[in-house]
């Protein structure tokens, strides 16, 4: 048979102050997911697929979809110029809580497939959720994130992490030092924001917001900087141009420009000439 090699996920990082074995997901019941697998350059010609057992046993791993199809509520798409490949699982329901594996299928005779292990959990209210999975900002500008938690989760570290690196930033630990500089401020209730500030196209990328252990896939997009439309300055005609083409409507008019007038009257005998009779 051939052997299995789970790949258990560290979360390290520059202020990283903890870690897990695998990446521990929460979604409300009905909703859907976003879920980013990384994966090494060198596996970028090779089939990735997504598989789920509930009793966390990658042996005996069910796979739900391959890379670049749909089977049912899962859709899996490789975007292979980045080195990474998405899961979307929609309509979630409580039975989908279990162990997932982001996996990238290695052939030959034992040969070890390359995974990572997540762990689902569906609930009716998540201990932890953000409003969007998705935002976007401008070269430049700032964007905001708001993560939410439970009450459980009040005292637990709150952190920002981008998963090409797997840099995090912690609360409380402003740093300042970089371009973009990240800013994490808790209520100490239920919410904490996240200030990024000074953003770069670089930034654009996938990222997580935590509390403890529970973790919330964010995508963020960087776009251009929007450009000021310069006004066109309408053009204002000549004076010669309003002579021609203003017509006197007084005798005082005529008395004060005869020139214009006697333009008028020189183009108007002109068109006279030329018209051609009608039958």
């Amino acid at each position: 048979m051939q052997s299995i090699w789970i790949f258990l996920l560290l979360i390290r990082g520059p202020e990283c102050t903890s870690g897990s074995v695998s990446r521990l997901l929460t979604v409300q019941t009905g909703g859907s997911v976003v879920i980013p697998c990384y994966y090494e350059r060198k596996y970028t010609e090779h089939k990735k697929y997504w598989c789920f057992d509930d009793s966390a046993a990658f042996n005996f791993c069910s796979i739900l979809a391959y890379a670049n199809e749909t089977k049912g509520k899962v859709s899996v798409i490789d975007h292979q110029d980045q080195s990474f490949f998405t899961v979307t699982m929609r309509n979630l329901q409580n039975d989908d809580t279990g162990s997932y594996w982001c996996a990238v299928e290695i052939e030959g005779i034992l040969q070890k497939d390359e995974t990572e292990q997540l762990h689902l959990t569906v609930q009716s209210a998540p201990d932890v959720s953000v409003v969007s999975s998705s935002v976007s900002g401008h070269e430049g500008g700032n964007v905001r994130v708001q993560c939410f938690y439970s009450s459980g989760y009040q005292n637990k570290t709150k952190q920002w992490c981008r998963y090409k690196d797997q840099g995090c930033y912690t609360e409380k630990r402003t740093d300042t030092s970089q371009n973009p500089s990240v800013q994490i401020s808790d209520d100490g209730r239920s919410s904490f924001t996240v200030l990024m500030t000074g953003l770069r196209l670089s930034d654009s990328g996938w990222y997580w917001c935590s509390a403890g252990d529970l973790q919330v896939p964010v995508q963020l997009m960087v776009n251009e900087p929007k450009h000021a439309v310069t006004n066109v300055p309408t053009a204002t005609p000549s004076d010669a141009e309003t002579d021609m083409y203003t017509t006197p409507t007084s005798a005082e008019d005529f008395n004060r420009n005869p020139t214009s007038m006697n333009k008028i009257i020189h183009m108007t005998a002109a068109n006279i000439s030329t018209a051609t009779p009608s039958d």
